[in-house]
């Protein structure tokens, strides 16, 4: 039944767009029919309730949301759908509900289906008129809930109005039973159709829909069809589009002068609605659906003051059938297409255009530079319509104002127009061939616009457009026609197919090419070309750039052609990564026309290399590396200038290219002028703009390998000792430089040497990475470079590889992996924060894949000098920021389950592979708390981790994310219910709480979030368990400086008065020291604390005394916070409490 393909573009590089995945379903016919019958038939039993009528409309809203595409599917099932909702509606023991719950499903149908279609099944005899009118006389146009049961009601009785009698006869006797006279069926329904065409939902479209059939009635025209024409014109008139109200007004009322079946009675009156339109002047207004709408209008009215005729002189290429096609032969063909002069002359005579025509052509000559699509799109069409209906000289002139579009003095608003009015004239004939020479040179033009706005372009409409006229002309005319143009139209097509940015562009243009090759047959190698570039193919653009387009360069017609448009408009473009993917296509294209760049292309990069335009400075320079390299053998020397910070990557990649490409430079002066310009280059990173220094530092990067790869060698494997101790030297010094990004780019470089240049340096090296992470940790500065140096560590370490006992300055061995491991993991424990937040997860997520890398080796290599780093990674699982959680969960996954090494020296790793089976390796998803944390609460169980994880998650619980504390604190609490029972787990977990705690004392990071999770335990009950019992509680007190009280605000105080439940010491302890706050020296926290003990009195009714609870009470409630009256009642509190009362320590004066 469904035949699913899937289609997948050609991976591409850093800077092409990701694959292009297209999913095509190609349905055979309705399978769910029984399903749909199921549904409409439950409605009578779910409408009551709301979660089971809002499941059944979400079901059949997807079963009938997949026919979108090929609704006509759904056609032999309509009548029998439609019997059973109508059965529903008609029943007097539907109520209400049922009702509007019905009509809502007959919307989802029509919506699917059209309404067009739709509407003709509904039931449409003289016995439906008055039931319909009567239910939706009965509706109420304000509610919003119900706007589907109008709307449907409206194109019903769109339908039964077109009954063949006239509707006097329904009326019978016009008295009602009380004696008041009833209003005649047709005046009842003009009044709901004009009631209707005000409102502000979707059942003004389904009025304007009644109207149209209902006006072209012959009794109602005659009776009624002036009345309304005046209604609707003062309507237009008194109406401003200033308020929302107004706007809607005028929506209904063009809408029900626009339809098609209407048209024809506005013939007589057209000119005085055409005069309405001008004073009211819609075309400057700012609702773009007023503008289509009048635009529409203006063109129907256009249509009524011409004869409804085709025009002899059109272009005809053969019949609308294709038997008669094949019937005829081909010069019968080409004689039909062409109507003798003397014919179309007769035809023309004694025919006089309306002057009214003129200012018709005009406004939608306007309309066609409209701002919105919608309505140039309107203006297009009514140009065609209207044009089809001129004689030849006036058709002529109005093709020649369609080409005024195209001046460079219009915007692309017009050239995109102009675009879609050429296309419809070209699809009705009306574009006659003497005209292609004009048209097809602009439309070549419009095939690469492209202006440039700001930081953008515009363009990309145009260029679309620009495919559409092509298409259009593929089906318009002979072969012989537009043979001429071929050449010119095929490399256009195919330059937008394989080198336009926008994928939209590119695939319309790769459609209007096959269809010129189906059509015209005379695109050279058309069908080879579109076997590389199909829709699916086009989808990625370094595909595109990079493959496809050598495969069409390959074709002598277009070779010239591409990279010439790559030279004059791709190299300079606004976009970084088209430039860059340009001077890639110019390195892949160089083999299919060598002697042409050369001779021609690299001439003319080399002045643009040296221009005032720092884009096409750029890619002249990229293209010129890009070139030579291609070419190879031909060498580049020349000053442009190295400052700039465009120009600086652009060298560099030249020097990494020439590298590459193995020019015998070795021992020339040149060699130390590159790498001159790499040093220099490092040590000024930090006057280039923010936005490229990351782009700068990696073309530094890969230039500074390559060169020593290829110039440094002295032997195969082996170093210049000279430039070796030079180098690392340099680099290692530059690691204390004061610049951030001069640390950066030293460490970036030591990691990128090759294996021979760290040969013998390397403890030298890992001491220098070493001290600069302690030295920036110490000073709280340098995040990037501690980042870059942590992942520069584990570059050296993997380049240097591992031998147990080898030495320490040749490999990774048992003397320094140590301090090694010491480096990557006090890395992990950098917190440091800014004003850009917690930069110091960086340097986190940079260890954490440094040591992944390294312990691979280690485990490969020499697994018994692996140290255990799984805790650390346990912690950052835990933790709350989800880009870090992921990051360290699947690096913590990697190594748990790699089996290729196996990682030796798991603590509890049965227990964890039970816990993270191999599936979870890539079904769970770090990055959602309410996954993770189920997961990673089970390691609380395990010794070896407790620690660890609780401090992550304690982190987490009390962070300020809503997710990720609702969901950590849910699984943490789910553990801590899990082990109740356990007195010593319990314990256990509290001594742990403790460890914490006390470490963390003067840390804000975690002594905060833990006050908030130790209120939210308590106040769970997570410790009932020792509630109960003396002297039990897993807490010991601990004493807390008067200076950090103010700053932990109401946490510490609801700690506090949270561990009061406790008996025995712990209470004792916590009342005093609550009792010593109610004197502090801050009135806040006199306030606050008095406030806590009170709501801990009314919490916990054991804290007092039954006879002296009141007194405590009042007490706490009316004291006095004045510092000198507070103590005495502070005294008398610890006397009804059973606590010493606190005594003033005198101050030992020195």
């Amino acid at each position: 039944m469904t035949l699913m393909e899937t289609e997948s573009g050609c991976s591409g590089g850093d800077g092409g767009e990701l694959d292009a995945v297209v999913s095509a379903c190609v349905l055979g016919g309705f399978s769910e029919a029984s399903e749909s019958r199921a549904l409409l038939s439950s409605l009578p039993d779910v409408h009551g309730d709301m979660m089971a009528s809002e499941s059944t409309t979400e079901r059949f809203l997807v079963i009938m949301n997949r026919y979108q595409e090929q609704p006509h599917l759904l056609d032999p099932h309509l009548e029998w759908m439609l019997n059973i909702i109508l059965d529903i509606v008609r029943s007097e023991k539907s109520p209400p509900s049922l009702v509007h719950l019905s009509f809502k499903f007959l919307y989802i149908i029509c919506k699917v289906r059209g309404y067009k279609i739709f509407m003709q099944l509904f039931p449409h005899e003289v016995a439906d008129v008055q039931p319909v009118l009567d239910l939706l006389t009965r509706q109420d146009p304000k509610d919003s809930e119900t706007w589907e049961t109008r709307y449907m009601l409206l194109l019903w009785l769109s339908m039964t109005c077109l009954i063949p009698f006239d509707l006097y006869r329904l009326d019978g006797h016009l008295e009602s039973d009380s004696g008041q006279a009833r209003e005649p069926i047709m005046d009842r329904i003009l009044a709901i159709a004009k009631s209707y065409l005000l409102v502000s939902d979707c059942s003004r479209d389904a009025a304007s829909v009644l109207i149209s059939k209902f006006m072209t009635r012959p009794d109602v025209k005659q009776k009624h069809l002036g009345d309304f024409l005046d209604w609707n014109l003062t309507t237009i008139s008194q109406t401003s589009d200033q308020s929302m109200r107004d706007i809607m007004v005028l929506d209904g009322a063009l809408q029900s002068l626009s339809d098609n079946n209407i048209n024809v009675l506005i013939c007589s009156p057209a000119p005085t609605i055409l005069q309405c339109l001008e004073q009211k002047q819609l075309s400057e207004s700012s609702q773009a659906m007023l503008r289509k709408l009048c635009v529409k209008l203006i063109q129907r009215l256009g249509l009524t003051f011409l004869k409804p005729r085709l025009a002899a002189w059109r272009y005809q290429r053969g019949n609308r059938s294709l038997a008669a096609n094949l019937s005829m032969s081909q010069s019968a063909i080409v004689a039909a297409a062409v109507t003798p002069e003397a014919q179309v002359q007769k035809q023309e005579e004694d025919y006089d255009i309306p002057e009214d025509v003129e200012t018709v052509i005009e406004q939608l000559l306007v309309g066609l530079k409209d701002k919105e699509t919608i309505v140039r799109w309107s203006a297009a069409k009514g140009i065609g319509r209207v044009t089809g209906r001129l004689p030849k000289e006036l058709a002529d002139e109005v093709v020649g104002s369609v080409l005024d579009c195209f001046s460079f003095q219009e915007t692309d608003n017009a050239w995109h127009g102009g675009c879609l009015a050429l296309a419809e004239l070209g699809r009705r004939g009306l574009l006659l061939p003497s005209r292609l020479t004009d048209v097809v040179p602009l439309i070549v033009k419009s095939l690469t616009y492209e202006e440039k706005r700001g930081a953008c372009s515009v363009g990309s409409n145009v260029r679309d457009a620009a495919c559409y006229v092509c298409w259009s002309f593929a089906r318009a005319y002979e072969p012989k026609e537009l043979k001429p143009f071929v050449t010119d139209i095929a490399s256009a097509l195919l330059i937008t197919t394989v080198f336009d940015r926008d994928v939209n562009c590119r695939r319309a243009a790769s459609a209007a090419f096959q269809e010129n090759v189906g059509r015209q047959g005379t695109f050279p190698h058309g069908i080879d070309i579109l076997t590389a570039a199909d829709y699916f193919a086009v989808g990625n653009l370094t595909n595109c750039y990079l493959n496809i387009s050598v495969y069409i360069a390959g074709f002598p017609e277009y070779t010239k052609a591409m990279i010439d448009h790559l030279a004059a408009m791709k190299i300079n473009h606004w976009d970084g990564v088209i430039r860059e993917l340009a001077t890639k296509a110019l390195h892949n294209l160089t083999p299919q026309a060598p002697d042409y760049m050369a001779a021609t292309v690299l001439p003319q990069l080399l002045p643009v290399a040296v221009g005032i335009d720092l884009h096409g400075r750029h890619g002249a320079i990229l293209a010129c590396a890009e070139i030579t390299h291609a070419l190879y053998k031909l060498g580049l020397q020349t000053d442009r200038g190295f400052c700039g910070e465009l120009m600086r990557p652009a060298m560099c990649s030249l020097i990494e290219k020439l590298s590459l490409s193995k020019m015998p430079f070795k021992g020339d002066p040149v060699i130390a002028g590159w790498q001159e310009l790499i040093d220099d280059t490092i040590k000024t990173l930090h006057l280039f703009s923010s936005g490229l220094k990351d782009s700068i530092m990696a073309a530094v990067v890969s230039a500074l390998s390559a060169l020593c790869e290829e110039y440094y060698q002295a032997d195969t494997g082996q170093a210049d000792s000279d430039m070796q101790e030079a180098l690392v030297s340099q680099y290692i010094e530059g690691l204390k430089s004061p610049q951030m990004l001069a640390r950066c780019g030293s460490a970036l470089a030591l990691g990128c040497l090759p294996t021979f240049m760290i040969h013998g340096k390397v403890m030298q090296i890992l001491e220098g990475l070493q001290q600069m992470c302690a030295l920036s940790q110490k000073e709280g500065t340098f995040t990037e470079a501690r980042r870059d140096a942590v992942r520069a560590v584990a570059q050296v370490c993997v380049k240097a590889g591992v031998c147990a006992q080898g030495s320490s300055d040749s490999s990774l061995c048992s003397e320094n992996v140590a301090e090694v491991y010491g480096v990557l993991l006090d890395s992990m424990t950098d917190y440091t924060t800014d004003s850009r937040g917690d930069v110091g997860a960086w340097v986190r997520e940079a260890a954490m894949s440094s040591l992944m890398e390294v312990t691979l080796q280690v485990a490969g290599d020499a697994p018994e000098i692996l140290s255990c780093t799984m805790c650390c990674l346990a912690q950052q699982s835990a933790e709350k920021i989800d880009r870090s959680r992921a990051h360290a969960g699947s690096i913590f996954l990697r190594l748990l389950h790699s089996t290729e090494p196996a990682v030796p020296h798991i603590p509890h790793r049965e227990e964890l592979l039970n816990i993270f089976p191999l599936e979870t390796a890539t079904s769970l998803n770090w990055n959602a708390p309410s996954q993770a944390f189920r997961y990673i609460t089970k390691l609380l169980g395990l010794p070896q981790y407790q620690r660890h994880t609780l401090l992550g998650i304690t982190v987490s619980v009390g962070g300020i994310t809503q997710s990720t504390v609702e969901f950590s604190s849910q699984w943490l609490f789910d553990y801590l219910r899990g082990i109740q029972g356990d007195a010593t787990a319990m314990t256990q977990f509290g001594d742990t709480l403790l460890i914490i705690f006390r470490d963390n004392l003067r840390n804000d990071r975690v002594s905060i979030p833990f006050l908030k999770m130790l209120n939210q335990m308590l106040a769970n009950g997570c410790f009932e368990i020792f509630a109960t019992q003396e002297n039990s509680s897993p807490f010991v007190f601990t004493k807390v400086q008067e200076d950090q009280i103010v700053h932990v605000d109401r946490l510490l105080f609801s700690s506090f008065c949270g561990l009061v439940q406790f008996q025995g010491e712990v209470k004792k302890k916590v009342l005093s020291q609550l009792l010593m706050l109610l004197c502090h020296h801050f009135p806040v926290v006199r306030k606050t604390t008095a406030s806590q003990m009170y709501e801990t009195m009314l919490t916990y009714d054991d804290v007092a005394d039954a006879e002296v609870l009141d007194d405590v009470m009042t007490v706490l409630s009316d004291t006095n916070c004045d510092l000198a009256t507070v103590r005495t009642h502070r005294n008398q509190l610890c006397d009804w409490l059973g606590v010493p009362r606190p005594q003033v320590i005198a101050k030992v004066t020195k």
